[in-house]
C-alpha cells in the first residue's frame, strides 16, 4: 500500500508533468524557437489575433515577385503577421509549387518574414500518390494505398523526404531552425481532397496523420513544426473530432470558412462564423489546444465594409490565436480577379484600415517587440 504522502507526492508530480506538457508543443523535442512560438500562439488569444495573409509576400494584384512588396503593405504601410506558404508540387520535384511560386522564392520569402519577427504557417496540396492526379481529384483506396503495408507506401515515404528536406532547409540568421506551423490535410472532413470525407475512413485518415507526423519527428528529425489541425466548416463537436488523430498528435485545432461558396448573405456568414467559433473555443478548451481560423476569405470583397461590419463584428467576441486569409492571386481570366484582402482603391481599402487599427487585430508592427522566438 502507497503511503499517504508518498501518494499525494505522486499525484502532485503528475499533475506537474501534465501542466508542462500542456504549455509545451506536442513535439517533446521541438526546438527552443518552436516551444517559444508555441507559447506565444498559447497566451495570444486574450490579447487578440495574428493576422495573416497566403503568399503575401509573392504576388498580389497587378505584381509579382517585387522586393518588399505585399497588398496588405500597400494599404496599410505594414505587413501581416502571419504568412502562408504551399508546398504542393514538391514531391514530384518541381522547382515551383501549384500556385507557380519557386521553392528558392519560397525560402527567402520565409527567411526575410520569420528575420522580422513574422510567423509561417505551411499548407501541402499533395498530389494523388494512387493516381498521379491532383489532390483534388480523389480516388478510391488512396490513403490505404500509402499507409504502412500499402502499395505506395514507399512511394509516399520519399515524398516526406522531400518536404522534410524543405523543413530543415529553412534555417534564421543564426542557424536556426526556423518554425513552422504546418497543417497537414487540411479540411479533411470535405470530400474534395484524395484524403477528405468519404474519401477514406476517419480510422485511416488518422493513422496517416499519425504516421506522417511520427516520420517527420522520428525518422527525419524535424523539430521546428507546430501541428495544426483543420476541418472545413461543421456543426458539432462530434463532428470535428470525427478524424482527430488524438491530443498527443496536435497542437492548434482550426477550421476554414469562406463567404460566398454556399452562404452569401452576411448575417447568415456571420451566424456560421460565430456559432463554430464557439464550438471550436470549447473544443480548444477541453483539450488544451490553441484554437484558430486557419483560413478564411470572401473572393473580390463586394461590400466595402465587410471587414469590420462582418469579420470583426464576430471575431472580436472570440478568444482565437489567428486569422489566415486566402491568396490575392489576381487576374485569373478575361472577367474576374481572384482577392482576399484588398490592395489600395479597392472599395473594401478604407475599411480594412480600420480593421487594422482595431485593438483586437494584430499585424508585424504589433509583434516586432515581442521576440516571438526569443
Amino acid at each position: 500500500m502507497v503511503a499517504p504522502k508518498l501518494f499525494l507526492f505522486l499525484i502532485a508530480e503528475l499533475a506537474i508533468a501534465i501542466t508542462i506538457h500542456a504549455q509545451n508543443p506536442v513535439d517533446r523535442q521541438a526546438t527552443a524557437e518552436t516551444v517559444n512560438l508555441f507559447q506565444f500562439l498559447k497566451k495570444l488569444p486574450s490579447k487578440g489575433f495574428l493576422f495573416g495573409h497566403q503568399d503575401d509576400l509573392a504576388y498580389g494584384v497587378g505584381w509579382k515577385y517585387v522586393p518588399e512588396r505585399s497588398d496588405i503593405k500597400d494599404v496599410t504601410g505594414d505587413y501581416p503577421a502571419l504568412y502562408g506558404f504551399e508546398l504542393g508540387r514538391i514531391e514530384v520535384d518541381q522547382p515551383v509549387n501549384l500556385d507557380s511560386v519557386p521553392f528558392d522564392k519560397m525560402r527567402t520569402f520565409i527567411r526575410d518574414a520569420y528575420e522580422r519577427g513574422g510567423i509561417i504557417t505551411i499548407s501541402w496540396h499533395l498530389n494523388n500518390p494512387l493516381t498521379g492526379n491532383t489532390a483534388w481529384q480523389p480516388a478510391p483506396g488512396t490513403v490505404q494505398s500509402i499507409l504502412p503495408g500499402g502499395d505506395k507506401h514507399t512511394l509516399y515515404t520519399s515524398w516526406l523526404d522531400k518536404i522534410a528536406s524543405f523543413f530543415l532547409s529553412l534555417k534564421g540568421s543564426h542557424g536556426e531552425y526556423i518554425p513552422v506551423i504546418f497543417r497537414p490535410f487540411h479540411e479533411l472532413n470535405g470530400d474534395w481532397f484524395w484524403w477528405g470525407g468519404k474519401n477514406c475512413t476517419p480510422e485511416e485518415i488518422k493513422e496517416l496523420y499519425r504516421f506522417t507526423e511520427t516520420y517527420l519527428r522520428d525518422q527525419k528529425k524535424v523539430h521546428n513544426l507546430l501541428y495544426a489541425y483543420n476541418t472545413d466548416r461543421f456543426k458539432s463537436i462530434q463532428a470535428y473530432l470525427e478524424r482527430y488523430p488524438g491530443d498527443e498528435w496536435v497542437d492548434i485545432t482550426g477550421f476554414d470558412i469562406y463567404q460566398g461558396y454556399n452562404i452569401k448573405e452576411n448575417k447568415a456568414f456571420m451566424h456560421e462564423l460565430d456559432t463554430t467559433l464557439t464550438i471550436l473555443e470549447s473544443i480548444a478548451r477541453e483539450k488544451n489546444k490553441i484554437p484558430a481560423l486557419t483560413e478564411f476569405g470572401y473572393n473580390g470583397l463586394p461590400d466595402s465594409t465587410w471587414w469590420t461590419n462582418v469579420l470583426l463584428n464576430v471575431l472580436e467576441k472570440h478568444a482565437i490565436a489567428y486569422a489566415l486569409a486566402w491568396r490575392n492571386a489576381g487576374y485569373r481570366n478575361e472577367k474576374q480577379y481572384e482577392f482576399y484582402v484588398p490592395y489600395p482603391k479597392q472599395a473594401s481599402a478604407v475599411n480594412f484600415v480600420d480593421f487594422y487599427r482595431s485593438p483586437r487585430t494584430i499585424f508585424q508592427k504589433d509583434i516586432n517587440k515581442e521576440e516571438v522566438y526569443h
